[in-house]
């Protein structure tokens, strides 16, 4: 179900905002839809990916707890950045 939502903002914004809406074939109503809807979807992600990391913080203490080795924890750069290439589906 939708519902209206009434906004302020600037003419000269709206008056552009409209001119980008009818290059782009759409409507100023349906681009601040989409901006929303992306944005909200972002804070999901973030917050997934924030739970999976603390996660994997978690395992690596009680790893380190379960063993005699009192070594300092190392990530690899690499294999942050395989994780994070992952977590996107783009790996």
């Amino acid at each position: 179900m939708t519902k209206n939502l009434t906004l302020a903002i600037d003419e000269d914004l709206l008056d552009r905002a409209r001119v980008l809406a009818a290059m782009r074939r759409t409507t100023v109503n349906a681009m601040v839809r989409e901006y929303l809807e992306r944005e909200v979807g972002r804070e999901g992600d973030e917050a997934r990916r924030a739970d999976a990391w603390a996660a994997l913080f978690r395992e690596t203490d009680k790893a380190l707890a379960n063993t005699d080795r009192r070594e300092p924890v190392t990530f690899d750069r690499e294999d942050l950045y395989d994780e994070v290439l992952r977590e996107r589906g783009l790996l």
